[in-house]
């Protein structure tokens, strides 16, 4: 078919049609079979979708007979199968389409919606440190969406930022599966630490313990330079102290301040060398 938005993927196409595509919108990738009966009533209901919601993804096909690389290299076990990519990662799939249903529906978790404005705004907000107003975003698009993994990331930074440390953990141990889970995985030792924090100056007779707990202080005082510096310095002493907590933690203020801040960019090599 002659449009935009429809091609044929094979194995010499497909990082750059799909997997960089994906970077600009949702790619539906289509795994199917000539033989398949099931896919030639599949296929024009996808071709129809896609020009229904032009612009808003692309649909590739890929024949699984002519491109066995791509078909053992995303797993594909029965056609048809549907796979949506965005950023260069599958974030939604399903194998053996049954029915026009199963179709529509799966497309639709595909097309950005209306909330994606308004992530796109608490990503900024954050940015911004406008940490209130990130809240009620997120909040707003979670009313709709409970499970939205991008706005429960955003959300839960910004009760970070704010010290709502239980609240945080709370969404961070029901964290849906998603591309995010790992990022939000990252924020859990950091905030577990913060909420269980307590002075033990003048208590604990461990030197590494008192940099630690001073570490956390700084951290809480937002002298987050100093805290690293505390961090990187009990690693460096013993690299198994708390089973490893420091460096999580490093990890953890990494992820809730952004890999495009400045303190990441001068800690992160710093915390790799540590571990040497």
């Amino acid at each position: 078919m002659d449009h935009p938005d429809i091609i044929t993927a094979d194995e010499s196409n497909f990082d750059y049609q799909v997997l960089a595509y994906s970077e600009q919108a949702p790619v539906v990738v289509d795994f199917w079979a000539q033989w398949c009966l099931t896919c030639l009533r599949t296929n024009p209901l996808l071709e129809s979708l896609t020009e229904e919601h032009q612009g808003r993804f692309r649909l590739a096909k890929v024949d699984v007979d002519l491109n066995p690389q791509l078909t053992k290299r995303y797993q594909v076990h029965t056609v048809p199968t549907l796979k949506t990519f965005l950023n260069g990662m599958i974030i939604h799939q399903i194998e053996g389409v049954k029915t026009d249903l199963q179709v529509i529906d799966f497309v639709k978790k595909t097309i950005p919606g209306p909330e994606n404005l308004l992530i796109e705004k608490a990503s900024s907000l954050l940015r911004a440190g406008q940490y209130q107003e990130v809240e009620e975003t997120c909040l707003e698009v979670l009313e709709e969406l409970p499970d939205q993994p991008a706005a429960k990331l955003l959300l839960v930074k910004a009760l970070i930022w704010q010290e709502e440390y239980l609240e945080a953990l709370t969404i961070l141990s029901h964290f849906p599966a998603s591309p995010e889970y790992r990022r939000a995985e990252l924020l859990r030792p950091l905030t577990e630490q913060l909420l269980s924090n307590s002075d033990l100056a003048g208590t604990s007779v461990n030197p590494l313990e008192l940099v630690y707990q001073r570490a956390l202080d700084l951290y809480k005082r937002g002298n987050f330079q100093a805290a690293l510096d505390g961090l990187l310095g009990v690693i460096q002493k013993d690299k198994q102290f708390r089973d490893g907590i420091p460096r999580l933690i490093a990890l953890g203020l990494f992820e809730l301040l952004g890999e495009d801040h400045e303190i990441t960019r001068e800690y992160r090599p710093l915390l790799a060398n540590s571990l040497f």
